[in-house]
């Protein structure tokens, strides 16, 4: 399984932006997928999760409420809609796929990675 994703940039604090993961391959529907972020200096985190069948996720704390997390099988790809960005969600952006269709909050669990997407929120 290949992972491309798209649509990082430069925002204002207070705007939006849409991430996009495109996979390759048969078997993205059976697959767990997240989103982590890696900030300058700092050690990739977990963003959000989302189940096989897109009916469950689950999201770190500090971005409940702003960011949602989605699927579409048909098409291959999970997005990831950030809103109300921080300063602080500055980071590179990584989505990354699970054979276990629950996904999860820890990065080891993943199997494929994407390249990441630079997201970059100016104060």
């Amino acid at each position: 399984v290949q992972l491309q994703a798209s649509g990082g940039g430069l925002v204002q604090a207070g705007g939006s932006l849409s991430l996009s993961c495109a996979a390759s391959g048969r078997m993205f529907s059976s697959y767990g997928m997240g989103w982590f972020r890696q900030a300058p200096g700092k050690e990739r985190e977990f963003v959000a999760t989302i189940s096989a069948n897109g009916g469950r996720t689950s999201y770190t704390d500090s971005v409940k409420g702003r960011f949602a997390i989605s699927r579409d099988n048909l098409k291959n790809t999970v997005y990831l809609q950030m809103n109300s960005l921080k300063p602080d969600d500055t980071a590179v952006y990584y989505c990354a796929g699970s054979t276990l269709s629950n996904g999860g909050i820890y990065n080891n669990i993943y199997d494929y990675w994407g390249q990441g997407t630079e997201v970059t929120v100016s104060s």
